[in-house]
């Protein structure tokens, strides 16, 4: 049974090995730039950015605290 075991762990790991030897390393420390390169921007869609939770203004911040000091006297 172990022998069985064995065989087929070591079956494993040789397909595993002749795998990345075909398709080569799973990751690179050097980037692939050629699709990036290739990159056809102008399929890219126009969007719109909107903020959807902008920082107040100082007229407002002022406004909140002239509404603050009022409130508690």
């Amino acid at each position: 049974m172990h022998d069985l075991l064995r065989f087929t762990l070591a079956q494993t790991v040789a397909k595993q090995l002749r795998r990345k030897q075909q398709d080569g390393p799973i990751m690179s420390d050097k980037p692939n730039f050629a699709e990036i390169e290739t990159f056809d921007k102008t399929k890219l869609k126009k969007t719109e950015t909107r903020e959807k939770n902008p920082l107040p203004t100082k007229e407002t911040i002022e406004q909140e605290k002239q509404s603050e000091s009022t409130s508690c006297a």
